[in-house]
């Protein structure tokens, strides 16, 4: 069953179009996470899909309702939508357990005491319930902003980068705390960020958008083992760009022909490398296999940085003046000038026209 359906949206400021003939859709108790550049409609796509703009072009549909269309829309209160946003709205004047009881008023006191106490048992804050907004960490916060979105029982939870104000360490433990949540309320949950890695953390699914666009809507694993274009590539992670004209199915490139059997001679293309394709011997230490189909090419040290769990190895492959970067693990940083062997798995590297644009 479907929990949040999206058909066909497009909106337009004065003129300006952001988002653009949007197609999306959440599962029952599905995490879908909208990701992409600050500026490219994410943020847009969910305030129409909850009712906090007006339809221009298309439809919005919960469950079996539609709830929006460029004629027609229920008021965002009606919808049945929990909502968190970055900065959390939380009351300041009122206590933990009334936050996350405002929102229960039409229930009987009993109700909504059971209600709100549940959802903060959710969250694991049940023990703070008497306490101020001011009294809590931004964690705490964020806690109480879903645990008060989750005890109305929503039919779709809606979330607009609600990690975007935590540290780094912190945004990492309540991605975990939250992703628990959410799997245990079964909530179809549409998660709007700008952070590719909190997206294939937190995604069954990832729509990313590019100028008002979908681009690529797939799992995880998929966008990032064969992304739909070069710069959803690059958007997940660093890469290198070597650039070619193909002749005769292959392109000259550092590493000697790389065959290229999607596109038609004279066809300009760029070939996205990953850290891990490029696979490295430093002296005798054999860091990576070398089992594949490729030559092994001598190359030379440029830089090496270590980055805790890994080491950022930049380097040239014989005289070509082409910067390329390996990802080694562990404490591995080889003097400028090293001699390397390197190894390219030719399935981490994609090849996509040159100048890719979006289609018309």
């Amino acid at each position: 069953m479907i929990g949040l359906r999206i058909e066909d949206l497009s909106h337009a400021y004065d003129g300006l179009t952001v988002v653009d003939r949007v197609n999306l859709d959440v599962g029952e108790g599905e995490i879908v996470c909208l990701v992409g550049p600050s500026g490219c409609g994410k943020s847009t796509t969910l305030r129409l899909a909850a009712g906090l703009e007006p339809v221009q072009r298309g439809r919005v549909t919960i469950g079996d309702t539609v709830v929006a269309t460029a004629t027609f829309s229920v008021a965002p209160e009606r919808r049945r939508l929990g909502l968190v946003f970055q900065d959390y709205a939380l009351f300041p004047h009122l206590t933990v357990f009334e936050n996350v009881a405002f929102g229960l008023a039409a229930l009987a006191p009993a109700e909504q005491r059971q209600r709100a106490l549940a959802a903060l048992d959710q969250v694991r804050m049940a023990t703070q319930s008497t306490l101020y907004p001011h009294e809590l960490s931004g964690g705490q916060q964020q806690r109480i902003a879903l645990a008060r979105a989750l005890a109305p029982r929503p039919s779709v939870m809606l979330l607009d980068e609600p990690f975007s104000n935590l540290d780094f360490q912190l945004r990492r433990q309540v991605w975990e705390d939250t992703l628990g949540v959410l799997r245990r309320a079964g909530t179809p949950t549409l998660l709007v960020t700008h952070d590719p890695h909190e997206a294939m953390k937190m995604g069954d699914r990832v729509a990313v958008m590019e100028r008002g666009r979908i681009t690529q809507f797939a799992r995880p694993s998929e966008i990032y083992g064969r992304p739909a274009s070069a710069s959803i590539a690059r958007f997940f992670g660093e890469t290198t760009t070597l650039t070619g004209t193909v002749r005769g199915g292959q392109v000259a490139t550092p590493f000697n022909a790389f065959p290229v059997e999607s596109y038609p001679d004279g066809t300009e293309v760029e070939i996205v490398i990953r850290p891990e394709a490029l696979h490295l011997n430093i002296g005798h230490a054999a860091h990576e296999r070398c089992e594949f189909n490729t030559p092994t090419l001598d190359a030379s040290v440029v830089e090496a940085r270590h980055l805790g769990p890994y080491s950022l190895v930049h380097f040239r492959v014989n005289d070509d003046a082409t910067v390329l970067v390996a990802r080694v693990p562990g404490v591995v940083a080889p003097r400028v000038g090293t001699a390397l062997r390197v190894h390219l798995d030719r399935t981490a590297a994609f090849v996509f026209p040159r100048d890719e644009k979006l289609s018309a």
